[in-house]
């Protein structure tokens, strides 16, 4: 890999994470400004600003005709929001799991997994489909503020924490308006330069657009939800850090990819590998959150560190997949008759138990 390329890759990821970081913080304090709630704020603008660098990647993408990194980068990334931020996260603090998700956000998500499923099976999310997504995320965030608008007045506090409130350079509405410009700029700036690297590496590389998609800008446009929960288990605020994943990949899907396929008037052609393997391990990772989520109501370190090595594994599967490795069809085999089987046994076995004890929700 040239220096040009990792140049590339580092400035679009520097550009991308600064990028949102100041779209978010201009449009929250924008809103503020118009009597906006911070728990409104903290629903929409900060909650969707988490994946501004995956829209920005795959809406991009989209337009520069590079259809497989659009698909591989928001699959990928939801696949790597659980097995690898959720892991990392319940390893540092075993994370508390709040009821809500159990009930709503986590079958949400589910379903917006297995919609986005069913929409690819024929090779193609047509331009109809993906506006469907979109109306579903609209729905989805208005149904969200009113549901928690309903609540007591402590909500608004709960999220005044995510906007900072008393800085005074950034209250006139100039300065709001040029952080949202300027965000804008380096998200667009930083997608294209992510999006160019990805496509030569692949080239170097001689794998599929779709592998690098899945794996390396998947973990480049998922940097601010790395940041956000791991820095939430550390700071002991372990219901923020699952919160922010789940409603993330529901995003991923509804928004970031349902809006990437607006943009293409022909619809997005899914690549076969993804129609067959990755696409399932996306929904295999949602389903695996419930029996996980609702045994005690946490995500105990032991389960993260499944976690981990299973997204250590699903690389793995990647690399030797595209290299055509010999051990490839020994590691397949592996995984599938001695690994899967183990896990799911493990968590049925523990699922059960708390069943008994009357521990689920």
């Amino acid at each position: 890999m040239s220096l040009t390329i990792v140049l590339m890759f580092i400035g679009g990821l520097v550009a991308l994470v600064l990028g949102a970081g100041w779209l978010v913080r201009g449009a929250a304090k924008l809103a503020l400004s118009f009597g906006i709630s911070p728990l409104v704020v903290g629903l929409t603008v900060v909650a969707f600003g988490t994946s501004a660098p995956e829209l920005a990647v795959s809406a991009g993408a989209v337009l520069d005709g590079k259809v497989d990194i659009a698909i591989g980068n928001v699959v990928g990334s939801n696949i790597l929001n659980v097995l690898l931020i959720l892991g990392a996260s319940a390893v540092i603090t075993p994370l508390v799991v709040h009821l809500q998700l159990i009930r709503q956000e986590v079958p949400i998500m589910i379903a917006a997994s297995v919609a986005l499923l069913l929409m690819m099976l024929d090779g193609v999310v047509v331009t109809w489909e993906s506006a469907l997504l979109v109306g579903a995320m609209v729905i989805y965030t208005v149904f969200l503020v009113w549901q928690s608008r309903r609540q007591s007045a402590s909500a608004d506090a709960e999220f005044e924490g995510e906007v900072d409130l008393n800085s005074t350079w950034d209250r006139h509405w100039s300065v709001q308006l040029g952080l949202i410009l300027l965000g804008l700029v380096a998200l667009v700036t930083g997608s294209h330069f992510l999006v160019e690297a990805a496509v030569t590496t692949a080239k170097q590389w001689g794998v599929s657009d779709v592998v690098i998609a899945l794996t390396i800008v998947a973990l480049g446009t998922s940097l601010p939800e790395i940041a956000t929960s791991v820095t939430a288990a550390l700071k002991g605020q372990r219901d923020m850090a699952v919160g922010n994943v789940v409603g993330s990949n529901t995003f991923n899907i509804l928004g970031c990819l349902g809006i990437s396929g607006m943009l293409s008037t022909s619809g997005l052609v899914v690549a076969e590998s993804v129609i067959h393997f990755d696409a399932w391990v996306m929904l295999a990772v949602a389903l695996a959150c419930l029996p996980i989520f609702i045994t005690g109501r946490e995500i105990a370190r032991w389960e993260g560190v499944v976690f981990l090595l299973y997204y250590a594994a699903y690389t793995a599967y990647l690399i030797l997949a595209s290299q055509a490795h010999d051990a490839l069809q020994q590691f397949s085999a592996v995984m599938l008759y001695f690994v899967v089987p183990l896990t799911v046994i493990t968590m049925a076995v523990s699922l059960f138990k708390h069943r008994r004890a009357g521990r689920t929700p």
